[in-house]
């Protein structure tokens, strides 16, 4: 069984694995100052949730856009499985052609995303990642990864709203009945959701001028399940995309015992 981590800033993402198989997936807020120990706990009680055990797991992978949190991660992953985690980045062989100036640049959540939609979709594509900030990826017809667009995510966005406004309250990311709202809460909701939606809509057929063709567009992350829903465009909705990247990935590092 593997267990792979993907890392972002507001949480992890923990999930296990086994063939092509994804048992469970998990989430924990991302917390910098916990210990190694800390973290071994809160994964081992993921796992017990879920009725897993960390004896179980052969394999194990991490993918970051954290770096001050690798070594502990690491180190707790280790502690609890007895495995040595393979982490994304260079070096690690992902099969992907990243055609950036500088290819190292490219996180390593992106490159997860491409691989797993690349194995699964019809290319090219527009891959879309909605948690703390939202990414769109672009990979063409020949699979090479050409770059791509960064964004604030929904809630950061809702945060300097109401944190630099008096009279702004906190909203939950629901859709309200109309475009147009009747009062605060309605109107903020309005702005939030459909507004993020037709940004995605603008932004996808902006892409696809500049390729010269239609795209596959997919999204993932802890947010896409509140937008795309509501966007005019045909978005394929898989919030499991970086956990399968991650089993590719693995698999192409790893020699399994004959």
């Amino acid at each position: 069984m593997l267990l792979a981590l993907d890392v972002g800033n507001t949480n992890i993402c923990i999930g296990c694995i086994e063939g092509e198989k994804i048992l469970f997936t998990g989430r924990l807020s991302t917390d910098r100052n916990k210990t190694a120990d800390e973290y071994a706990i809160s994964f081992n009680s993921i796992l017990r949730l879920y009725g897993h055990h960390a004896a179980d797991i052969d394999g194990s992978i991490i993918s970051s856009v954290v770096p001050p949190l690798n070594q502990a991660l690491k180190d707790a992953v280790s502690r609890l499985t007895g495995t040595t985690p393979l982490l994304v980045g260079p070096g690690v062989k992902s099969g992907l052609n990243i055609l950036l100036d500088n290819p190292a640049q490219a996180g390593s959540d992106l490159v997860v995303d491409a691989v797993a939609a690349i194995a699964q979709y019809p290319k090219p594509l527009i891959i879309i990642d909605m948690g703390t900030a939202t990414t769109m990826s672009v990979v063409n017809d020949q699979g090479s990864y050409l770059g791509g667009l960064i964004l604030p995510g929904v809630k950061i966005s809702q945060d300097t709203l109401t944190g630099r406004t008096s009279q702004l309250p906190r909203i939950s990311l629901e859709a309200p009945s109309h475009v147009i709202g009747h009062n605060t809460i309605d109107c903020m909701k309005s702005g939030a959701i459909f507004g993020q939606a037709a940004m995605l809509d603008g932004l996808i057929e902006r892409i696809e001028e500049e390729l010269g063709q239609k795209a596959t567009v997919v999204a993932t992350g802890g947010l896409a399940g509140c937008i795309v829903p509501y966007c005019k465009r045909e978005i394929i909705y898989d919030n499991d995309l970086l956990l399968k990247g991650l089993r590719i990935i693995y698999e192409k590092n790893v020699k399994k015992p004959s």
